[in-house]
């Protein structure tokens, strides 16, 4: 069996511990969101006397049921428009009563106010459905606008437990950034095993790996974002500050990095399907580069910024900047693709643009 029919034989394991992985991610949020509802339910019935609190423990799983990214500010929209359409249902069923034309009006009053009060599309929907659960599940009238304040005691506890949560939503972009870094390595690794084999299925391969760090990078912007609100606002999460802004403004040379990497990885197929001689020197260099970057993964594990790294990244610069004659064009793209991305992963470190451009210069 070849080498790769047996990694095509591992896909199914490597499923199960992608699934089991996402279990473990979410874990917390599961965990928080059902101890919201369930606190939410007790504070309605045993404080505010309600005997079923349906909205209360709803509201609570429909807020924090949520990503990381834009974390807050999300929790806080659908708060507001399950409030909105929890309120107009019930205004409307007491004064209307329940019923088809009701229901009609009641969805397309909640969804015109929570647009005119500028929500999103997430709100106006939540509004909207909220509204349609108030028209067809008819309350006692001695419980009038009771499932309002539900609605709203359920949302305060669910803001409260999204800025007092585990600190997860605030660790969590390290990982990002650390998952990002690793993959870059594993990536230029793969394209200098395609161009030494000639293998043209393996080179496909990769520029489809490449292309996945796209996702990757707009998990890493949202999660930073939710990161920042969190630290922001809560006071439990205050140390982890300063970590989350040096993550924060390590993502715009990073998403280049990947960018450079990709058209890297692009001109290996090329060479690969049509022919073109790489000069090993250059598929050193790469791969010099892929360790490199792969002792910045494990810096940025250890929260630190990786300036332990730079001497390595200048070298892998310096070296690619040497050409060798009679080289091919994507052998020169290849070449200068590694140069731009030392420049990207130095200002990862922290350097700005044209410290990192003189340090890779300089000779």
């Amino acid at each position: 069996m070849s080498i790769r029919a047996e990694m095509r034989s591992l896909r199914p394991r490597a499923g199960l511990r992608s699934r089991v992985r996402r279990v473990q991610e979410r874990g917390v949020r599961i965990l928080t969101a059902a101890f919201g509802a369930a606190l939410a339910w007790w504070l309605a019935r045993d404080l505010l006397g309600h005997p079923q609190p349906f909205f209360a423990p709803v509201t609570v799983v429909v807020t924090l049921g949520l990503s990381y990214g834009q974390r807050l500010r999300r929790v806080s929209e659908l708060v507001v428009g399950v409030a909105v359409g929890v309120l107009v249902g019930d205004l409307f069923v007491y004064l209307f009563g329940s019923g088809v034309w009701q229901l009609a009006v009641v969805a397309t009053l909640a969804m015109t106010i929570a647009t005119f009060l500028g929500a999103g599309l997430l709100l106006t929907i939540q509004a909207g459905v909220q509204s349609i659960i108030i028209t067809t599940l008819v309350a006692a009238p001695d419980q009038a606008f009771s499932r309002w304040l539900d609605a709203v005691l359920g949302g305060v506890v669910a803001l409260t437990l999204a800025m007092i949560a585990p600190a997860a939503p605030v660790t969590r972009p390290r990982r990002d950034i650390v998952d990002l870094a690793e993959e870059i390595g594993a990536v230029l690794h793969e394209c200098t095993s395609a161009v030494r084999e000639g293998d043209v299925e393996a080179a496909d391969d990769v520029l489809r790996r490449a292309r996945g760090t796209e996702a990757m990078i707009a998990s890493l912007r949202d999660g930073a974002g939710a990161a920042n609100e969190i630290a922001a606002i809560s006071p439990l999460h205050a140390r982890h500050r300063a970590e989350v802004r040096l993550i924060s403004s390590a993502i715009n040379p990073l998403d280049r990095c990947v960018r450079n990497m990709r058209v890297l990885a692009r001109r290996t197929g090329v060479a690969v399907r049509v022919g073109e001689v790489v000069p090993e020197p250059y598929l050193r260099v790469v791969d010099r580069l892929a360790v490199v970057v792969e002792e910045l993964a494990r810096e940025l594990d250890q929260g630190r910024l990786g300036i332990e790294v730079r001497e390595q990244l200048v070298r892998v610069g310096r070296a690619a900047g040497r050409g060798e004659p009679g080289a091919t064009l994507s052998a020169e793209l290849i070449r200068a693709q590694v140069r731009s991305m030392v420049v990207d992963l130095l200002m990862v470190t922290g350097l700005e643009y044209a410290d990192a451009v003189a340090l890779v210069r300089a000779e």
